[in-house]
């Protein structure tokens, strides 16, 4: 099989390196470069944008690109690190992150003393929607408390106390506010 690797990079696992190989790439030194059967066009040849770009223009799009993915994609993380911070200078014990069972998603599962406590983090960008703890309804609660029954019986965890918190995360200014609700549901 040639996506198979060698028995130190995992038996039997398919690796992007193996599979590179298998379609034809070969490993010179200096980095990868397609064999000489793999045909790929420049940019050159298609009349590329980034031809028609002076260096600094590509590196300076290039940049701005990065920082509109960086403030788009990281919120609802930027939050649970938070949160998790957040928790942790309260004296929580985090056990889990995004555990995931009967169709829902706990963001954190920690423990609070003996209490086994499964956290919702809500982040928030503005509250034109409303507040971040809003967002729990009755519809997230339930799925959240299936998921609870599921952390328990795998982790045996039947005859420990329990509760559920909500960490609302507001990022609407500069410095992000945290708000613990304990017992929230």
């Amino acid at each position: 099989d040639p996506c198979q690797g060698p028995a130190r990079q995992g038996e039997g696992r398919i690796t992007l390196l193996n599979v590179k190989r298998a379609i034809g790439f070969t490993l010179p030194s200096a980095g990868m470069t397609p064999a000489p059967s793999v045909k790929i066009k420049s940019s050159r040849e298609n009349g590329g944008v980034l031809d028609k770009m002076k260096p600094r223009e590509s590196i300076a799009r290039a940049a701005e690109w990065l920082n509109t993915l960086r403030g788009r994609v990281p919120l609802g993380r930027r939050g649970e690190r938070a949160a998790e911070k957040h928790l942790r200078r309260n004296g929580y014990r985090i056990v889990a992150r995004n555990f995931r069972a009967a169709g829902a998603e706990i963001d954190l599962v920690a423990m609070d003393g003996d209490t086994l406590v499964f956290v919702e983090v809500k982040t928030r960008q503005s509250r034109a929607a409303g507040a971040p703890e809003e967002a729990v309804d009755e519809r997230k609660q339930t799925r959240m408390r299936r998921a609870a029954e599921a952390f328990a019986r795998r982790y045996r965890a039947d005859d420990v106390e329990m509760r559920f918190d909500i960490v609302a995360v507001d990022a609407s200014g500069k410095r992000l506010e945290i708000e613990l609700l304990r017992n929230a549901f």
